[in-house]
């Protein structure tokens, strides 16, 4: 059975915000197995210089991402869509074990299959040091 994942290309401003927030919602939600249901099985990423293939590394990666940017927080906003294709920037907050807090800048290049599940994630990141006060999101 093909599992889908709504809402499905192509997409309207609508639905493509809809995709947005539910990405957004889910990783804010720190949980691994949630957010890597979002993607086919043999989804391709390239997250700053790592590149991951699979669900299963896409698991792994977040474990990793989550165990060492603690009190992760994230917003992202849609730039631009077309059928079933999005660009979205993003930003989000976290701390290191030593307290030190970091705002993370990005952008992402989404692609879907006719499922709703993305196949393809891009993304170019910065990280810039913060102090705990300059801090807006929450």
């Amino acid at each position: 059975m093909t599992t889908q994942r709504l809402p499905l290309p192509p997409f309207t401003l609508e639905t493509a915000r809809q995709k947005v927030q539910m990405a957004e919602d889910a990783w804010n939600s720190k949980d691994p197995e949630r957010v890597s249901l979002a993607y086919t099985l043999n989804t391709e990423w390239r997250n700053r210089t790592e590149f991951i293939n699979g669900r299963e590394e896409v698991k792994a990666f977040l474990t990793r991402k989550w165990t060492t940017e603690l009190d992760y927080r994230l917003k992202k906003e849609l730039w631009g869509f077309r059928e079933n294709r999005m660009a979205v920037r993003f930003e989000y907050e976290w701390h290191d074990e030593t307290g030190q807090w970091y705002r993370s800048y990005g952008n992402e290049l989404w692609e879907f299959d006719q499922n709703g599940l993305m196949a393809k994630r891009y993304a170019s990141i910065n990280d810039a040091p913060i102090t705990e006060q300059e801090r807006r999101i929450f």
